[in-house]
């Protein structure tokens, strides 16, 4: 088993939680937007995440790290910040009438989040090179969502 420090089980928990946030945010905005391919497309981000943050916990393991009872505090904040943020779509979309533009604004905010946490993560001069591989792809798998998230919502508003 490798050695771990606290900046890797930091970036670990917390690239975990935000996955987590965020799963269940992209599955609230395709049950809210109505384009079929944005409902999708939304779907299947939200599968992504979830499948992010099972990567993560399994690679967190090998280091001995369990992200269900090592939470940080950072970690905990991020969680709250992003439970919030899911509400802003569930009350942007009820005040909006299901407004598929202003929901995927709110995609976007997410995933901005988001990058800044990987950003945050990969900063970190003691991060294992394995963990640093994965939370490279991952940031640039959550970067490509985004401009893809904010190329839709721009066409929504012509």
């Amino acid at each position: 088993m490798a050695t771990t420090t606290e900046t890797t089980a930091r970036a670990y928990n917390d690239l975990v939680e935000i996955n987590k946030t965020a799963a269940k945010g992209y599955q609230e905005a395709a049950e809210g937007v109505t384009n079929p391919q944005l409902k999708s497309e939304l779907s299947r981000l939200s599968q992504q995440r979830a499948q992010f943050a099972s990567e993560l916990t399994q690679r967190a393991s090998q280091y001995g790290l369990n992200t269900t009872t090592h939470g940080t505090v950072e970690g905990a904040l991020t969680d709250a910040a992003a439970a919030m943020h899911r509400g802003w779509i569930n009350i942007k979309s009820a005040i909006t009438g299901h407004d598929d533009a202003a929901i995927l604004g709110e995609c976007e905010t997410g995933d901005a989040t988001a990058l800044q946490a990987y950003e945050t993560a990969l900063e970190s001069a003691d991060l294992p090179t394995e963990a640093k591989r994965v939370i490279e792809q991952q940031h640039s798998q959550v970067l490509q969502a985004k401009n893809w998230v904010t190329q839709q919502k721009g066409t929504l508003k012509r």
